[in-house]
């Protein structure tokens, strides 16, 4: 399969059949893991789970920020605190 690098955004981008990514198994938002071997591209599908709140947090040692309060000063304006 020959496909082209276009401009997407900021950025460049490749459009890969649907046929193609059927093949692997590769649907819409899946998560793929890029890397370069011997001057290739590969790509390979990432089985990503998703974490609960509590496996998330053990990465902080428990801890969700904000640590302390932040003073923003007195109102200005129609704020009101």
């Amino acid at each position: 399969m020959i496909t082209q690098v276009k401009t997407w955004g900021n950025s460049q981008g490749i459009r890969l059949s649907r046929e193609l990514l059927s093949l692997v198994g590769i649907k819409n938002n899946d998560y793929l893991d890029v890397e370069v071997l011997d001057g290739a591209i590969v790509l390979k599908k990432v089985r990503k789970r998703h974490r609960t709140l509590e496996e998330r947090t053990r990465e902080f040692n428990g801890k969700l920020g904000p640590y302390e309060e932040f003073d923003w000063g007195e109102p200005v304006g129609r704020e009101r605190w």
